[in-house]
């Protein structure tokens, strides 16, 4: 069965680096309990005050969903300009590069 990836990134003040770390600790703890998620890598770029992630899903409507309600969470903490995308995965292609597909 395919995967999807779902990329989201957005404005943010901070914090960020180990600030970020301990700040969001039991929101990425949380995440590990939303249907359909595999895995998240966290982003960040400090300099341009931009956020995110990358999240692997089983199907394309988990990824819909949480898209739908992580936008309308962080929407609510005052950040905007929220940009999410979903895209397939080409697990054979993929895996060739060693993704970290299960």
């Amino acid at each position: 069965m395919m995967k999807y990836l779902l990329q989201v990134d957005f404005k943010m003040e901070g914090p960020y680096g180990e600030e970020m770390s301990k700040a969001f600790v039991d929101l990425a703890e949380s995440i590990n309990d939303e249907p359909g998620v595999i895995w998240k890598i966290w982003t960040e770029d400090a300099n341009a005050k931009e956020a995110g992630g990358v999240y692997l899903f089983e199907t394309k409507e988990d990824a819909e969903k949480y898209l739908e309600m992580h936008s309308a969470r962080i929407t609510s903490f005052g950040i905007t300009d929220i940009r999410g995308k979903i895209f397939a995965v080409n697990e054979t292609l993929s895996l060739i590069n060693n993704a970290p597909i299960k």
